[in-house]
């Protein structure tokens, strides 16, 4: 298969064996080699900027669903996917997501604590009790920076990682994101796709902060959204600036 870059595809950061880039919606981070993805593209592209000869080592130490857009980080040796991927183990990355989803959030800031699990042999995650043998807990704290009578632009920090997380724990409270049919949104987002499997929703990776594998040093990378969100603007909607 083609590794075309898509159209909104960009590198936001390089430094050393470290990358940062801002993965387009209706992407899959990984697959396997005969399908398109995100690490085949990056692959496909360092071999040939690079002129590496044989394979190409691409480390993932976390990824994105497939639907959603934004900051992601990556290695291009072992040693330096092994420190990130401490790092995500040990919850010492700063991730903030931007979210827009259907109907009113009346607090203005938050937690929200659930347990869930991954259902096994599904490509989806449900609430489940606390004593349940699968749960796992679910922490993210969230602050409103608009709202109206039908909608609310959330602010996300994660303090923990599930599978679907942020769609599962919005969706549970009737706030589905905008696009997000899997999870309850009756609303389209994004571009318009012959394949469902490449469509959007509107939740996006905004901001990474982490230590750079070798140096130590802090990276912050904010993530700017695609042109896809300013059609948001018509419904009085317009992306707001990063804190």
């Amino acid at each position: 298969m083609s590794a075309e870059l898509p159209p909104d595809y960009e590198i936001l950061y390089e430094e050393g064996p470290c990358l940062v880039v801002n993965k387009p919606g209706g992407l899959l981070t990984q697959a396997p080699p005969h399908i398109d993805s995100l690490e085949l593209q990056l692959k496909t592209l360092i071999k040939q900027r690079d002129d590496k000869p044989g394979k190409t080592y691409l480390g993932v130490p976390h990824r994105l669903d497939r639907p959603v857009s934004g900051a992601i980080v990556l290695a291009l040796h072992v040693r330096a996917a092994r420190s990130l991927s401490e790092q995500f183990q040990q919850r010492t990355v700063n991730k903030v997501y931007w979210a827009c989803v259907e109907g009113t959030l009346q607090e203005d800031a938050g937690s929200w604590q659930d347990t869930m699990r991954k259902v096994p042999g599904e490509a989806r995650s449900e609430i489940v009790a606390a004593d349940h043998p699968d749960a796992r807990q679910a922490v993210l704290h969230f602050k409103v920076i608009k709202r109206d009578d039908s909608w609310s632009w959330l602010q996300i920090q994660l303090e923990t990682g599930r599978t679907h997380q942020i769609r599962l724990q919005c969706s549970a409270r009737g706030l589905p994101i905008v696009g997000d049919r899997q999870y309850g949104s009756q609303r389209l987002f994004g571009p318009v796709c012959e394949d469902p499997r490449r469509s959007w929703i509107a939740l996006h990776a905004r901001q990474l902060v982490f230590d750079h594998p070798m140096t130590g040093e802090q990276v912050d990378i904010t993530a700017p959204v695609a042109s896809y969100w300013d059609e948001l603007e018509v419904r009085g909607w317009s992306p707001p600036e990063a804190d």
